[in-house]
């Protein structure tokens, strides 16, 4: 049984062609058809929804992982049309085709589609409310999966970050070791989520063969702010010799960082009904760094 997966040199992309291995057969598609490593694959460009569709109809998977996302958030608010074409019209191509083909699609989704006003963690079936055009774009996706009818496992997550790629964690080493004092934002509350970690529970879901349909919250345990996504990064990452020393990280406002696209506030995602349907037990945000921070170690030796 083939498993597609779109988005092969993302985050949670690499990740997924690792965890899915284990399932069978994994193919994969990058924009440029080339993944990070050098290694050729199948080419797809989001913005070109039948070329997508092209690529399900030469590869006839048995199960389609989409990873693939417009995710620059503030660039969006000045792309509207791209991160819509991205997030929302090729998603919905692609679903219609795994409907009529009696194929599971799995989607990754975010918790931008919220507006941050609540006080508890969200969960799936909360309004929604996106504050930008991101969010707008993945809300939108959603929506035009839900419509296709067929089966869907559409997983919201946050805060994604890995090893590899550009994310939080990778720029908060790489400027930590330059600078002496950081400011961070500190009245942003979220949950920090490993990419492999989003792989591995979908590997998990999949290989449970369920015939579930919905949409699920999916990120690590727990809440911190940016700002002490920022400390904890550092102090743990000296402990393991990453860096040989860790900055001082001054606590900002959001308002001191003005960006274009507006962040929600709070967003925090409550995972019960994942934990409980797929009988998954979600780790801590501080442990599950702590185990990307050790891979980085790892390779350093």
């Amino acid at each position: 049984m083939t498993s597609l997966v779109f988005g092969g040199n993302g985050q949670v992309g690499q990740e997924l062609l690792r965890a899915l291995a284990s399932l069978g057969a994994v193919q994969t598609t990058t924009r440029s058809g080339t993944l990070p490593d050098g290694r050729a694959c199948l080419q797809a460009d989001f913005a070109d929804a039948d070329a997508v569709v092209a690529v399900l109809d030469t590869v006839r998977p048995a199960r389609v992982v989409n990873a693939a996302a417009y995710t620059a958030v503030d660039q969006a608010e000045s792309d509207a049309d791209a991160a819509h074409a991205a997030n929302a019209s090729t998603p919905g191509a692609i679903a219609r085709w795994c409907a009529a083909n009696g194929v599971p699609l799995v989607h990754y989704s975010t918790d931008y589609v919220f507006d941050g006003a609540g006080t508890r963690p969200y969960r799936p079936e909360d309004p929604t409310a996106p504050l930008g055009v991101y969010g707008a774009s993945k809300l939108a996706g959603e929506d035009a999966i839900r419509a296709a009818g067929g089966r869907h496992l559409i997983f919201r997550t946050a805060w994604v970050y890995a090893a590899h790629g550009q994310n939080f964690l990778r720029t908060m080493l790489r400027v930590g070791a330059e600078r002496d004092v950081l400011r961070v934002v500190a009245d942003q509350i979220g949950t920090p989520t490993p990419a492999a970690l989003i792989a591995d529970v979908t590997a998990r879901v999949l290989q449970q063969g369920t015939d579930a349909s919905g949409t699920w919250h999916l990120t690590a345990a727990g809440e911190t702010s940016w700002h002490g996504f920022a400390q904890a990064i550092f102090d743990d990452a000296v402990a393991r010799g990453l860096i040989s020393r860790a900055p001082t990280v001054e606590a900002i406002t959001t308002a001191d960082y003005p960006t274009p696209a507006k962040r929600p506030a709070y967003s925090r995602l409550d995972t019960d009904s994942l934990q409980r349907d797929f009988g998954i037990e979600l780790p801590q945000w501080r442990d599950a760094l702590g185990d990307v921070l050790d891979t980085l170690a790892a390779a350093q030796r």
